[in-house]
């Protein structure tokens, strides 16, 4: 979305990333003007899927630069409250979805009654928009929520490649012998 937008031309996004451009922007946006319908509200499951919120959010941006009369590639003068209202349809999804995920879990006796923990990585764990409504989501179901400092809450190959580290390290299945690997950063 944010590449959709050009927010790199943005005189106050031209040096974020994506991710934290459109949190960035969203501040200041109003999520009501645009709503974008939710993904995936027919399937009662606990997966997660933003094509179609994607494919929603293209179609808004092709249709309001068709409105303000300007190319592809040129800043919206609503770009704040398009990055509003998406930034609030993603965290929305993930809250309804991370729901049903701990409901299931609590159902099947998968999580102990008390002292349960959502955990939240990776780069959606550095938006404090959906980390705030993820907290609320705790809270409400008596959860602990524990995330990574924001500077922490990277890229996710990232933090897999860790987790894989740590269970060679430990011997927990990832591979008998770790003869002839080799470990190289990019």
């Amino acid at each position: 979305v944010a590449r959709r937008l050009s927010l790199r031309k943005h005189p106050e996004c031209h040096s974020m990333a994506g991710g934290k451009a459109i949190e960035h922007l969203a501040q200041t946006g109003n999520q009501e003007l645009l709503t974008f319908r939710l993904p995936m509200q027919q399937y009662r499951n606990c997966d997660f899927s933003f094509s179609g919120l994607q494919n929603l959010v293209s179609n808004a941006i092709v249709q309001k630069e068709k409105e303000e009369g300007i190319q592809e590639g040129e800043l919206l003068s609503c770009v704040k409250d398009v990055a509003a209202a998406v930034q609030h349809a993603v965290a929305v999804h993930i809250i309804q979805r991370t729901y049903r995920a701990m409901l299931f879990c609590i159902k099947n006796s998968i999580l102990p009654s008390k002292n349960a923990t959502l955990v939240v990585s990776g780069g959606v764990a550095s938006n404090q928009y959906i980390r705030k409504a993820l907290q609320n989501l705790a809270d409400v179901n008596d959860f602990a929520l524990l995330c990574p400092p924001p500077r922490l809450c990277t890229d996710n190959g990232v933090m897999i490649a860790w987790n894989g580290i740590e269970r060679l390290r430990a011997g927990l299945g990832v591979l008998h012998s770790a003869a002839g690997i080799r470990y190289e950063p990019r």
